[in-house]
Protein backbone atom coordinates (compact mmCIF):
# COMPACT_ATOMS: atom_id res chain seq x y z
CA UNK A 1 0.00 0.00 0.00
CA UNK A 2 3.06 2.16 0.89
CA UNK A 3 4.23 1.75 -2.72
CA UNK A 4 1.08 2.33 -4.57
CA UNK A 5 0.33 5.95 -2.35
CA UNK A 6 3.95 6.75 -3.43
CA UNK A 7 3.40 5.69 -7.05
CA UNK A 8 -0.15 8.02 -6.76
CA UNK A 9 1.96 10.61 -5.54
CA UNK A 10 4.73 10.60 -8.14
CA UNK A 11 2.01 10.49 -10.85
CA UNK A 12 0.45 13.28 -9.45
CA UNK A 13 3.91 15.09 -9.25
CA UNK A 14 4.66 14.26 -12.54
CA UNK A 15 1.70 15.08 -14.12
CA UNK A 16 1.25 18.68 -13.24
CA UNK A 17 5.24 19.40 -13.92
CA UNK A 18 4.41 18.24 -17.58
CA UNK A 19 0.93 20.36 -18.50
CA UNK A 20 3.61 23.32 -17.07
CA UNK A 21 5.84 22.30 -20.01
CA UNK A 22 2.92 22.17 -22.97
CA UNK A 23 3.63 25.01 -25.83
CA UNK A 24 0.29 24.55 -26.83
CA UNK A 25 -3.39 22.34 -26.44
CA UNK A 26 -1.67 19.76 -28.79
CA UNK A 27 0.83 18.95 -26.32
CA UNK A 28 -1.44 18.93 -23.39
CA UNK A 29 -3.76 16.76 -25.17
CA UNK A 30 -0.75 14.40 -25.58
CA UNK A 31 0.28 14.88 -21.74
CA UNK A 32 -3.77 14.44 -20.84
CA UNK A 33 -3.95 11.09 -22.50
CA UNK A 34 -0.91 10.07 -21.01
CA UNK A 35 -2.50 9.93 -17.64
CA UNK A 36 -6.49 9.97 -17.88
CA UNK A 37 -6.50 8.65 -21.73
CA UNK A 38 -7.96 4.47 -22.19
CA UNK A 39 -4.75 3.32 -21.76
CA UNK A 40 -3.14 6.35 -19.25
CA UNK A 41 -1.12 5.52 -16.40
CA UNK A 42 -4.03 6.88 -13.47
CA UNK A 43 -6.98 4.59 -15.74
CA UNK A 44 -4.21 1.63 -15.35
CA UNK A 45 -4.09 2.30 -11.56
CA UNK A 46 -7.90 1.89 -11.50
CA UNK A 47 -8.10 -0.83 -13.72
CA UNK A 48 -5.61 -2.85 -11.31
CA UNK A 49 -8.27 -2.37 -8.50
CA UNK A 50 -10.15 -5.68 -9.09
CA UNK A 51 -7.07 -7.70 -8.04
CA UNK A 52 -6.65 -6.11 -4.44
CA UNK A 53 -8.41 -7.24 -1.42
CA UNK A 54 -11.44 -5.48 -0.68
CA UNK A 55 -9.74 -3.62 2.26
CA UNK A 56 -6.99 -1.95 0.12
CA UNK A 57 -9.49 -1.91 -2.63
CA UNK A 58 -11.57 0.73 -1.21
CA UNK A 59 -8.54 2.75 -0.09
CA UNK A 60 -6.84 2.93 -2.75
CA UNK A 61 -9.49 3.31 -5.14
CA UNK A 62 -10.44 6.41 -3.61
CA UNK A 63 -6.89 8.35 -3.34
CA UNK A 64 -6.63 7.14 -7.28
CA UNK A 65 -9.98 8.61 -7.90
CA UNK A 66 -9.56 11.55 -5.78
CA UNK A 67 -6.27 12.46 -8.24
CA UNK A 68 -8.42 11.55 -11.08
CA UNK A 69 -10.86 14.28 -10.54
CA UNK A 70 -8.16 16.59 -8.99
CA UNK A 71 -6.02 15.89 -12.84
CA UNK A 72 -8.74 16.74 -14.69
CA UNK A 73 -9.65 19.99 -13.29
CA UNK A 74 -5.74 21.33 -13.26
CA UNK A 75 -6.13 19.82 -17.08
CA UNK A 76 -9.11 22.32 -17.93
CA UNK A 77 -7.03 25.21 -16.45
CA UNK A 78 -4.00 24.14 -18.42
CA UNK A 79 -6.13 24.61 -21.20
CA UNK A 80 -7.94 27.74 -20.33
CA UNK A 81 -4.42 29.30 -19.60
CA UNK A 82 -2.96 28.13 -23.18
CA UNK A 83 -6.17 29.38 -25.15
CA UNK A 84 -5.99 32.62 -23.26
CA UNK A 85 -2.28 32.80 -24.46
CA UNK A 86 -2.65 32.04 -28.08
CA UNK A 87 -5.85 34.68 -28.10
CA UNK A 88 -3.12 36.94 -26.70
CA UNK A 89 -0.67 36.45 -29.48
CA UNK A 90 -3.29 36.27 -32.15
CA UNK A 91 -4.15 39.72 -30.98
CA UNK A 92 -0.25 41.00 -31.24
CA UNK A 93 0.61 40.00 -34.33
CA UNK A 94 -2.62 41.87 -35.68
CA UNK A 95 -1.52 44.98 -33.75
CA UNK A 96 -0.08 47.76 -35.80
CA UNK A 97 1.30 50.99 -35.23
CA UNK A 98 -1.46 53.78 -36.06
CA UNK A 99 1.10 56.35 -35.96
CA UNK A 100 2.91 54.37 -38.95
CA UNK A 101 1.87 56.62 -42.56
CA UNK A 102 -0.56 55.15 -44.13
CA UNK A 103 0.29 53.47 -48.14
CA UNK A 104 -1.27 56.11 -50.67
CA UNK A 105 -3.92 54.36 -52.32
CA UNK A 106 -3.35 54.46 -56.51
CA UNK A 107 -5.69 56.24 -58.32
CA UNK A 108 -6.70 56.02 -62.05
CA UNK A 109 -6.71 58.92 -64.23
CA UNK A 110 -8.53 59.62 -67.46
CA UNK A 111 -7.02 58.17 -70.86
CA UNK A 112 -5.18 60.77 -72.94
CA UNK A 113 -8.14 60.49 -75.85
CA UNK A 114 -10.49 61.33 -73.00
CA UNK A 115 -8.22 64.04 -71.97
CA UNK A 116 -8.12 65.31 -75.52
CA UNK A 117 -12.33 65.37 -76.29
CA UNK A 118 -13.33 66.69 -72.91
CA UNK A 119 -11.02 69.90 -73.62
CA UNK A 120 -12.56 69.92 -77.44
CA UNK A 121 -15.97 69.74 -76.11
CA UNK A 122 -15.04 72.40 -73.39
CA UNK A 123 -13.95 74.25 -76.15
CA UNK A 124 -16.86 74.58 -78.74
CA UNK A 125 -19.21 74.65 -75.54
CA UNK A 126 -17.83 77.70 -74.42
CA UNK A 127 -18.66 78.69 -78.56
CA UNK A 128 -22.49 77.56 -77.97
CA UNK A 129 -22.16 74.45 -79.43
CA UNK A 130 -23.75 71.65 -78.26
CA UNK A 131 -22.36 68.05 -77.72
CA UNK A 132 -24.06 65.64 -79.68
CA UNK A 133 -24.12 61.64 -79.60
CA UNK A 134 -24.94 59.01 -82.52
CA UNK A 135 -24.83 55.18 -82.83
CA UNK A 136 -21.73 53.49 -83.89
CA UNK A 137 -23.77 50.65 -85.53
CA UNK A 138 -25.36 52.66 -88.38
CA UNK A 139 -27.76 52.48 -91.31
CA UNK A 140 -26.06 52.78 -94.58
CA UNK A 141 -28.18 55.58 -95.08
CA UNK A 142 -26.79 57.75 -92.62
CA UNK A 143 -23.51 56.59 -93.17
CA UNK A 144 -23.42 57.46 -96.89
CA UNK A 145 -26.40 58.13 -98.98
CA UNK A 146 -27.98 61.31 -96.75
CA UNK A 147 -24.32 62.66 -97.19
CA UNK A 148 -24.51 62.80 -100.64
CA UNK A 149 -21.79 59.91 -101.20
CA UNK A 150 -23.11 57.54 -103.93
CA UNK A 151 -23.01 54.08 -104.36
CA UNK A 152 -19.85 54.19 -106.29
CA UNK A 153 -17.99 56.30 -104.11
CA UNK A 154 -14.55 54.48 -102.56
CA UNK A 155 -15.36 55.08 -98.65
CA UNK A 156 -18.27 51.87 -99.66
CA UNK A 157 -15.47 49.89 -100.76
CA UNK A 158 -15.52 46.41 -98.39
CA UNK A 159 -12.22 47.45 -97.25
CA UNK A 160 -12.86 50.43 -96.00
CA UNK A 161 -16.47 49.47 -94.10
CA UNK A 162 -16.97 46.76 -91.75
CA UNK A 163 -20.18 45.75 -93.00
CA UNK A 164 -22.47 43.27 -90.57
CA UNK A 165 -24.71 40.33 -90.75
CA UNK A 166 -27.33 42.58 -89.83
CA UNK A 167 -27.07 44.80 -92.66
CA UNK A 168 -25.83 47.51 -90.69
CA UNK A 169 -22.40 48.86 -90.86
CA UNK A 170 -19.64 50.21 -87.84
CA UNK A 171 -19.57 53.99 -89.34
CA UNK A 172 -17.05 55.33 -90.88
CA UNK A 173 -17.29 58.85 -89.60
CA UNK A 174 -19.40 60.85 -86.99
CA UNK A 175 -21.35 62.63 -89.85
CA UNK A 176 -24.20 60.58 -89.48
CA UNK A 177 -24.77 61.83 -85.95
CA UNK A 178 -25.35 65.53 -87.99
CA UNK A 179 -28.48 64.10 -90.38
CA UNK A 180 -30.07 62.39 -87.54
CA UNK A 181 -29.99 65.72 -85.80
CA UNK A 182 -30.66 68.02 -88.38
CA UNK A 183 -34.04 65.79 -89.23
CA UNK A 184 -35.44 66.41 -85.40
CA UNK A 185 -34.18 69.69 -85.25
CA UNK A 186 -35.07 73.21 -86.70
CA UNK A 187 -32.07 75.66 -87.58
CA UNK A 188 -30.05 77.94 -86.69
CA UNK A 189 -28.18 75.19 -84.74
CA UNK A 190 -24.38 74.56 -83.76
CA UNK A 191 -23.17 71.03 -82.55
CA UNK A 192 -19.86 68.83 -82.63
CA UNK A 193 -20.04 64.91 -82.54
CA UNK A 194 -17.20 63.84 -81.21
CA UNK A 195 -17.30 59.58 -80.81
CA UNK A 196 -15.89 56.47 -82.00
CA UNK A 197 -15.19 55.25 -85.88
CA UNK A 198 -14.14 52.55 -88.03
CA UNK A 199 -12.51 51.83 -91.10
CA UNK A 200 -11.26 48.45 -92.34
CA UNK A 201 -7.48 49.54 -92.95
CA UNK A 202 -3.74 48.38 -92.54
CA UNK A 203 -2.43 49.54 -89.19
CA UNK A 204 0.75 51.57 -88.81
CA UNK A 205 2.23 54.72 -86.79
CA UNK A 206 -0.46 57.24 -87.95
CA UNK A 207 -3.99 54.28 -88.96
CA UNK A 208 -5.87 52.24 -86.81
CA UNK A 209 -9.00 50.01 -87.21
CA UNK A 210 -10.58 52.16 -84.65
CA UNK A 211 -10.05 55.93 -83.76
CA UNK A 212 -12.15 58.94 -82.16
CA UNK A 213 -13.41 62.09 -84.64
CA UNK A 214 -15.01 64.84 -83.71
CA UNK A 215 -17.13 66.60 -86.06
CA UNK A 216 -18.74 69.70 -86.47
CA UNK A 217 -21.59 71.51 -88.16
CA UNK A 218 -23.08 74.97 -87.44
CA UNK A 219 -26.26 76.25 -89.55
CA UNK A 220 -27.97 79.28 -90.28
CA UNK A 221 -29.24 82.07 -92.45
CA UNK A 222 -26.07 83.69 -93.61
CA UNK A 223 -23.19 81.16 -92.04
CA UNK A 224 -19.92 81.39 -94.70
CA UNK A 225 -16.65 80.26 -94.65
CA UNK A 226 -15.23 83.35 -92.81
CA UNK A 227 -17.58 81.99 -89.78
CA UNK A 228 -15.98 78.95 -89.83
CA UNK A 229 -12.11 80.22 -89.98
CA UNK A 230 -12.88 82.56 -87.01
CA UNK A 231 -14.51 79.76 -84.96
CA UNK A 232 -11.81 76.82 -85.80
CA UNK A 233 -8.89 79.82 -85.22
CA UNK A 234 -10.30 80.43 -81.68
CA UNK A 235 -10.19 76.49 -81.08
CA UNK A 236 -7.14 76.23 -82.36
CA UNK A 237 -5.87 79.21 -80.01
CA UNK A 238 -7.58 77.73 -77.10
CA UNK A 239 -6.63 74.30 -77.50
CA UNK A 240 -2.73 74.54 -78.15
CA UNK A 241 -2.84 77.51 -75.34
CA UNK A 242 -1.26 79.60 -78.41
CA UNK A 243 -1.96 81.53 -81.53
CA UNK A 244 -2.15 79.09 -84.47
CA UNK A 245 -1.42 80.61 -88.09
CA UNK A 246 -4.36 78.40 -90.01
CA UNK A 247 -4.73 78.33 -94.20
CA UNK A 248 -7.48 76.41 -96.16
CA UNK A 249 -6.66 74.34 -99.51
CA UNK A 250 -9.37 73.65 -101.82
CA UNK A 251 -10.11 70.23 -101.54
CA UNK A 252 -13.02 67.59 -102.48
CA UNK A 253 -15.85 66.00 -99.88
CA UNK A 254 -18.73 64.70 -101.48
CA UNK A 255 -21.00 65.98 -98.23
CA UNK A 256 -19.97 69.68 -98.85
CA UNK A 257 -19.48 72.19 -101.67
CA UNK A 258 -17.10 74.06 -101.64
CA UNK A 259 -14.89 71.85 -99.83
CA UNK A 260 -11.34 72.58 -98.21
CA UNK A 261 -8.82 71.22 -96.24
CA UNK A 262 -7.15 73.00 -93.03
CA UNK A 263 -3.60 73.17 -92.14
CA UNK A 264 -1.82 74.38 -88.93
CA UNK A 265 1.46 76.13 -88.98
CA UNK A 266 3.64 73.81 -86.42
CA UNK A 267 7.40 74.98 -86.03
CA UNK A 268 8.46 75.72 -89.49
CA UNK A 269 6.26 73.36 -91.50
CA UNK A 270 2.33 73.05 -92.49
CA UNK A 271 0.68 70.35 -91.08
CA UNK A 272 -2.89 68.62 -92.39
CA UNK A 273 -5.44 68.42 -89.18
CA UNK A 274 -9.26 68.23 -90.53
CA UNK A 275 -11.04 68.65 -93.90
CA UNK A 276 -14.25 71.15 -93.63
CA UNK A 277 -16.38 73.00 -96.26
CA UNK A 278 -19.72 74.69 -96.76
CA UNK A 279 -22.41 71.87 -96.45
CA UNK A 280 -24.18 70.44 -100.00
CA UNK A 281 -27.44 71.44 -100.88
CA UNK A 282 -28.21 67.52 -101.16
CA UNK A 283 -27.03 66.94 -97.55
CA UNK A 284 -29.43 69.56 -96.01
CA UNK A 285 -32.24 68.53 -98.94
CA UNK A 286 -31.94 64.74 -97.08
CA UNK A 287 -32.31 65.94 -93.93
CA UNK A 288 -35.40 67.93 -94.24
CA UNK A 289 -34.02 71.52 -94.71
CA UNK A 290 -34.64 73.54 -97.83
CA UNK A 291 -30.83 74.46 -98.90
CA UNK A 292 -32.73 78.24 -100.17
CA UNK A 293 -33.44 78.88 -96.67
CA UNK A 294 -30.58 77.99 -94.98
CA UNK A 295 -26.75 77.38 -95.37
CA UNK A 296 -23.74 77.12 -93.06
CA UNK A 297 -20.22 74.51 -92.37
CA UNK A 298 -19.41 71.31 -91.20
CA UNK A 299 -16.26 70.00 -90.46
CA UNK A 300 -14.21 66.86 -88.74
CA UNK A 301 -11.24 65.95 -87.07
CA UNK A 302 -9.11 62.88 -85.52
CA UNK A 303 -9.00 63.32 -81.53
CA UNK A 304 -6.12 60.95 -82.42
CA UNK A 305 -4.30 63.19 -84.40
CA UNK A 306 -4.84 66.33 -82.13
CA UNK A 307 -3.78 64.34 -78.90
CA UNK A 308 -0.39 62.67 -80.84
CA UNK A 309 0.31 67.00 -81.81
CA UNK A 310 -0.32 67.94 -78.43
CA UNK A 311 1.39 65.57 -76.57
CA UNK A 312 4.57 64.38 -78.71
CA UNK A 313 2.99 60.96 -79.52
CA UNK A 314 4.37 59.31 -82.91
CA UNK A 315 2.40 56.45 -83.10
CA UNK A 316 -0.76 56.63 -82.49
CA UNK A 317 -1.15 52.63 -81.67
CA UNK A 318 -0.06 53.54 -78.20
CA UNK A 319 -3.04 55.03 -77.17
CA UNK A 320 -4.84 51.28 -77.57
CA UNK A 321 -1.91 49.41 -76.33
CA UNK A 322 -2.74 49.08 -72.55
CA UNK A 323 0.53 49.67 -71.91
CA UNK A 324 0.75 51.42 -68.39
CA UNK A 325 3.64 53.14 -69.04
CA UNK A 326 2.99 54.98 -71.68
CA UNK A 327 -0.60 55.75 -70.24
CA UNK A 328 0.50 57.06 -66.75
CA UNK A 329 2.76 59.74 -68.28
CA UNK A 330 -0.71 61.55 -68.81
Amino acid sequence: MAKTKISLKLLKNKAQKEMLQAKDLKDLDIVFKKYLGDEGEVTLVLRSLKKLPKTKKAKIGKEANELKNFLKIKFAEAAAALKEKAQKEAELKEWFDITVPGEKVAFGHLHPLTLVQRKCEEIFQFMGFSIIEGPEMEEEWYNFDALNIPKNHPARDLWDTFYLKNGLLLRTHTSPVQIRYMEKNQPPLRIIAPGRVFRHEATDSSHEVNFYQVEGLMIGRDISVANFKAIIQEFFRRFFSKDVEIRLRPSYFPFVEPGFEIDIKWGDQWMEIMGAGMVHPNVLKNAGLNPSDWQGFAFGMGLDRLAMIKYKVDDVRLFYSGDLRFLNQF
